[in-house]
């Protein structure tokens, strides 16, 4: 047995197959991928990895079976796979991942050939584990998979206390052991299915409802802090232009930890001051920052091919280089957790038909989307004027960033 000092758990004890998966490159190789990506150009120590967030989930895992009594080779399937379930990631955890599935049709939870193959394989197999029903559990398919990739999942609980303690940030406090002992599977929920649903047990709405409020919190203010959402649609750019300037594959790239992805686009001509930027945090500013309701439906519908239209169609307008202009289109609001199961009164409900939390969070999630342009300091009145033209935005609608001498508050930061 193994046992790791994590600034979250405390004390996490690691034995069988997830020992044995430790050590394994897939697994180290997530010391060396950040898991808020360039959050910590806003929060400074936001620097924790997906590799302690792995064995924080693989320790709630744990935590969770024992609870539900589930063994032998079952709680094997779902302990390896949680020491496992974010190997498929690329460099900047989700941020490059629109790209890479544009060009190999892979998600970070599409992880069989990684699970098949070398010291991983071997050791699943070792332990009489098919990679591929592995696998499955982290793509959310089969028996009990809910626990690791689900609505109520391990992985989301372990995330937020996280990332709320190494930004500092309050909201994403939760009971995590209240979770873990109030789940319970439930046979037959689903309509026409025998297979069993993780559900919370009775009298749980607001242990379901603190999962939900917490990730709200915690959206505007880290996961999309508009610092964030810059430096990431930079390093989204650095990795399209390192794609189309060199040889590297975007099979290659997903393969990637953050310090390779860094030392390519540092040494590649055409991405050269997009990485002097990152490194320098001289980022590009908010030309555009606008709300839901004062963005025309065709940009909300545009496909990529069509954004990259429009940004070049900006740049031409602005009479500024192709590069200085980047549109960033977020996706269409959405609330997973809301379709969680809580049981109430004997029957087990979706969590939005129970709880009218559920709608407010909905409509302040909305509120908070934006549309963003950003370019260099000092062309952001002019992009700003024409990503309005081209867009079909009112000018007297959108929120254009005022540039202060000094920043004074984290929002302005």
């Amino acid at each position: 047995m193994t046992t790791v000092k994590d600034t979250v758990h405390d004390h996490i004890e690691i034995d069988g197959v997830g020992a044995a998966l430790l050590d394994t490159p897939a697994v180290q190789r997530l010391r060396h991928v950040k898991q808020l990506g360039t959050v910590r150009l806003v929060y400074p120590s936001a620097n924790h990895t997906r590799f302690e967030h792995s064995l924080g989930v693989y320790h709630l895992a744990r935590q969770a079976l024992d609870h539900l009594g589930i063994g032998g080779r079952q709680a094997d399937r779902i302990e390896a796979a949680a020491m496992l379930h974010d190997v498929g990631h690329g460099p900047f955890s989700h941020n490059l991942e629109s790209l890479t599935h544009r060009r190999t049709g892979k998600y970070h939870d599409d992880v069989e050939e990684l699970l098949d193959g070398g010291e991983v394989g071997a050791i699943l197999r070792e332990h009489d584990l098919d990679p591929d029903r592995v696998a499955g559990i982290v793509a959310g398919e089969g028996t009990y998979a809910g626990l690791v990739s689900g609505e109520l999942d391990v992985d989301r609980m372990d995330y937020l206390v996280r990332d709320a303690y190494h930004t500092g940030v309050p909201y994403g406090t939760i009971d995590t052991e209240r979770f873990v002992r109030e789940l319970t599977f439930v046979e037959g929920v689903e309509s026409g299915g025998d297979s069993p649903t993780l559900v919370l047990d009775e009298g749980n709405v607001q242990t379901a409802e603190s999962l939900l409020l917490a990730r709200a919190l915690m959206n505007p203010v880290v996961y999309t802090h508009h610092v964030a959402r810059i430096s990431k649609a930079m390093l989204r750019r650095a990795a399209a232009d390192l794609l189309e300037a060199t040889a590297t594959t975007a099979a290659e790239l997903r393969r990637m930890d953050d310090h390779d992805f860094l030392a390519a686009v540092r040494d590649c001509p055409a991405t050269a001051e997009i990485s002097r930027r990152y490194d320098e945090r001289d980022l590009y500013k908010r030309a555009v920052w606008a709300e839901y309701g004062d963005v025309p439906d065709r940009v909300h519908d545009a496909d990529h091919a069509t954004e990259l239209a429009l940004e070049r169609e900006i740049a031409e307008e602005a009479g500024v280089a192709r590069e200085d202009v980047i549109l960033d289109v977020p996706p269409e609001p959405s609330m997973r957790e809301s379709t969680a199961r809580v049981t109430v009164n004997g029957e087990v409900r979706r969590l939005e038909r129970q709880s009218p939390l559920v709608s407010a969070l909905r409509v302040a999630q909305r509120n908070q989307w934006r549309l963003g342009v950003y370019a260099p300091d000092s062309a952001t009145d002019r992009v700003g004027r024409a990503a309005a033209e081209v867009l079909g935005l009112d000018p007297d609608a959108l929120v254009i960033e005022v540039r202060k001498a000094m920043p004074t508050t984290l929002d302005e930061f």
